[in-house]
């Protein structure tokens, strides 16, 4: 099938088996769940790699064969795992990015997104405008992501939210994509900052807002303080790091947080031993373009219960989570679910293995988790499991 057959993309089910190392397959069933990334071929590429060091440049190789027999949303799914495992603050990933931007540009130039490049704090925010599939619209939907996701990367989701009815804006905010690869915006946990920037931009005095992976937390925050917005998706939550830890615990690794030069010293060591710990290390350091290794642990604990302001959220909430969740687990979902006493509602769904959905994201069944989200936005009821 050529690129000019797909219309609506349909979705897999299932969450595969790529690689044996959990978090490089992982990142292949995220490409795999969004919709664009056969099978086969990423379980022939991932098969000769021993470790993630070398998959920037076996995942570019695959991308530059699909582009050149005209399979471009292939090739755009491919070279988007290449970005994700290149070297951010080598320099290496502003080429590539730039390149997989463009092959996203040319892949999905009929899919009617327009986009927009938002003025902030002397860069830009990346933006693009998607109609709602049939007029009248419903009304807007913000949507962004999270730690090291790009917008483009989500489009299936940006399709689904059209099709049901609204206008959809998919943006990046300081730190995220392009306004960090290209603008040099370094990231900024105030997330009511960018919302409001994107609302000035296209004269919204209303918009829903749907954040995804730790972009659940930033839309929370967000909400907190930006009244045009009207309802919230956190999809998962974070609430606060440190709630995945008993009360007890969480007091002593405050207590050792604070031993600054020790904390530096742990990190470097256990970065070098661990390669997952390496690659969040590596990217939360490019994420506020600092040196020190603690800067990591600080921005990981800027997403903390105060900083977030719960109680500030007035609006109609829905909670996603998966019970397998290994990066945001459903315990950091019951506590943003007690926290949220002044909201005008929270609706809670946790999906499951049953349902293929357990994982981070959904990545396993996106469609239903597509389903649930669309349907709450447009009837203010999630459909239960």
């Amino acid at each position: 099938m050529s690129d000019a057959d797909v219309k609506r993309t349909t979705l897999p089910v299932g969450f595969a088996t790529f690689h044996r190392d959990a978090f490089l397959n992982y990142q292949l069933n995220r490409a795999y769940a969004l919709g664009f990334a056969d099978p086969g071929e990423l379980r022939a590429t991932a098969s000769a790699l021993r470790s993630f060091d070398r998959a920037a440049d076996a995942f570019a190789a695959l991308a530059e064969r699909a582009e050149r027999v005209g399979r471009l949303r292939n090739a755009t799914s491919y070279l988007r795992i290449a970005e994700f495992f290149s070297p951010k603050r080598s320099g290496v990933g502003v080429p590539i990015y730039r390149r997989y931007r463009a092959l996203f540009d040319r892949a999905f130039a009929d899919g009617g997104a327009v986009r927009h490049e938002i003025p902030y704090a002397g860069a830009a925010l990346p933006a693009y405008h998607l109609p709602a599939a049939a007029a009248p619209s419903r009304g807007t939907i913000l949507l962004h992501g999270g730690f090291d996701s790009l917008i483009e990367e989500f489009y299936v989701i940006w399709q689904r939210i059209a099709e049901s009815g609204f206008d959809v804006i998919a943006y990046e905010g300081p730190g995220q994509g392009g306004a960090r690869a290209l603008g040099g915006l370094t990231f900024d946990h105030d997330w009511e900052k960018p919302v409001a920037a994107v609302l000035d931009h296209f004269a919204l005095e209303r918009a829903g807002l749907v954040g995804i992976s730790m972009g659940g937390y930033w839309a929370l925050r967000a909400a907190s303080r930006e009244p045009r917005i009207d309802r919230v998706v956190s999809w998962p939550p974070v609430y606060d790091w440190l709630y995945q830890l008993p009360a007890p615990v969480r007091a002593v690794a405050r207590v050792m947080l604070r031993r600054r030069r020790f904390m530096n010293g742990s990190i470097r060591l256990r970065a070098r031993l661990f390669p997952v710990l390496r690659h969040v290390v590596e990217h939360t350091i490019y994420l506020v373009d600092r040196d020190e290794p603690m800067a990591v642990a600080d921005w990981f604990l800027g997403m903390n219960a105060e900083h977030l302001g719960s109680g500030r959220v007035v609006q109609d909430v829905l909670l996603c989570c998966g019970e397998k969740d290994a990066f945001q687990p459903p315990v950091l979902t019951r506590h943003q679910a007690a926290a949220l006493t002044a909201a005008r509602s929270v609706q809670v769904r946790t999906f499951t293995a049953a349902e293929h959905a357990a994982d981070h994201c959904q990545m396993g069944n996106l469609d239903l988790a597509c389903r649930v989200v669309t349907t709450w936005l447009r009837d203010g009821v999630a459909p239960p499991a």
